[in-house]
């Protein structure tokens, strides 16, 4: 792939991007893969990318509904971490965060990590105790992690409201040091590039309508550019799994909820680290344009549709400014929303199902975005062996009938459990 030089660029900007050439091919559907992957987002890429660069098996088509990037992996708040307190979790996003470390070079594509840092805020004696045993299960893990007296809060941040009349008094704090950022868009582009290079089929505008099925086995897909064979299949469709799913029989213990971010207008640099919250619902973080970043809640209903009520983006605005007073000053400058498959414990479903040759990616809840490298290292050892990766098996699908769920907060997929 040709690489641009600041004149190549300038070139490009004044004459309409022209002469550019395409990171990746628009490829056009051929009879049959070894594998269909439905979803080109960051999961679905990235599994394309290890399956070719890893096992070895090229003859790979990610098909997209729409354009690449274009749902839940251009559609959330970037951030990257492994500190949850379930080893399961904390085990499975730690072999993730490794990955992010090293991403750029792997994939020769800038993805923008940024490891300034992901801190929870506790509020009460009872706060902290959680994250004492949230820290204390990541270290014996080997997994960083540091709680933080009222004294080290105010001076990482200075500007969120130490004083004890606060609305969410601040009693100290977990930070993952390691923990960041990303740029959810470069992802998609480098896992995509970098697929495209080792000889997968990228296929945009191919909508799955139905799957091929010879008794309990999935041999292909229908889709609106025909049919396509498929020696495996798998689903990574973020929100849109439960449809998807539907299509071939399956029903999911999911159910998929708006969820909604916002971004200000970019100022100077006032927000250090990730700031999220053991008892609330709300993060911030500010973007590499100097945007402040936050979300919330969950609309708490099934929807499909990416727009949300306002009444939920209020919500997480009263959070973040009791929590940083500062953020009242600025001008909110534009909003968005993703749909999440949030499962019925608040954990991942990737794996095998009840039908031969077809496989799932899904029910990510909250963190799709902070998984993509370990879900597309371990789906993909899945697709290439038949066997769950490791790190993995903890969230097959049938885990719900064996009654071993996954539930880091033992209340399932509430607004607290990100």
């Amino acid at each position: 792939m040709k690489e641009y030089s600041a004149l190549s660029l300038l070139r490009g900007a004044l004459t309409g991007h022209k002469h550019w050439r395409p990171a990746w091919r628009d490829a056009t559907p051929a009879a049959s893969y070894d594998v269909v992957i439905i979803g080109g987002g960051g999961h679905g890429l990235a599994t394309a990318y290890y399956l070719a660069s890893v096992h070895g098996i090229r003859n790979v088509a990610v098909v997209e509904k729409s354009w690449i990037g274009g749902g839940n992996t251009g559609r959330n708040t970037t951030l990257v971490r492994s500190n949850y307190r379930l080893k399961p979790l904390h085990d499975f996003f730690e072999f993730g965060l490794k990955l992010w470390e090293h991403l750029s070079d792997e994939l020769n594509y800038n993805v923008m990590f940024s490891p300034r840092g992901a801190m929870f805020l506790g509020h009460s004696d009872a706060d902290m105790t959680m994250l004492a045993q949230r820290g204390d299960a990541m270290a014996a893990s080997g997994i960083d992690a540091e709680l933080l007296t009222r004294d080290q809060v105010a001076k990482l941040e200075p500007l969120i409201d130490m004083s004890r009349s606060a609305r969410f008094p601040v009693e100290g704090a977990l930070i993952q040091r390691r923990g960041g950022t990303a740029r959810h868009d470069a992802v998609a582009w480098g896992y995509a590039r970098g697929a495209d290079r080792l000889g997968v089929d990228i296929i945009q505008n191919c909508e799955v309508t139905g799957f091929v099925r010879e008794g309990n086995r999935i041999t292909g897909v229908e889709t609106t550019r025909g049919r396509i064979a498929a020696g495996r299949t798998a689903i990574c469709v973020a929100g849109h799994s439960g449809h998807v799913a539907g299509l071939a029989g399956l029903r999911l213990p999911i159910e998929s909820q708006t969820l909604q971010a916002l971004v200000t207008e970019g100022v100077k640099p006032m927000v250090a680290s990730v700031v999220m919250s053991q008892s609330l619902h709300c993060y911030i973080s500010q973007s590499d344009k100097g945007g402040i970043v936050m979300g919330g809640d969950p609309d708490a209903w099934p929807s499909y549709a990416r727009r949300g009520q306002p009444t939920i983006v209020e919500h997480a605005i009263a959070q973040a400014m009791a929590i940083m007073p500062a953020l009242s000053r600025l001008r909110m400058l534009r909003t968005w929303s993703g749909v999440t498959d949030m499962s019925f414990d608040g954990a991942p479903i990737i794996g095998t199902t009840p039908l031969d040759g077809l496989f799932l990616n899904g029910g990510w809840c909250y963190g799709g975005f902070k998984a993509t490298p370990a879900s597309g290292w371990a789906f993909a050892h899945t697709l290439a062996t038949g066997t769950p990766h490791p790190l993995v098996a903890p969230f097959a699908l049938d885990r719900f009938e064996r009654g071993a769920t996954v539930d880091e907060t033992g209340v399932g997929p509430m607004p607290n459990h990100r």
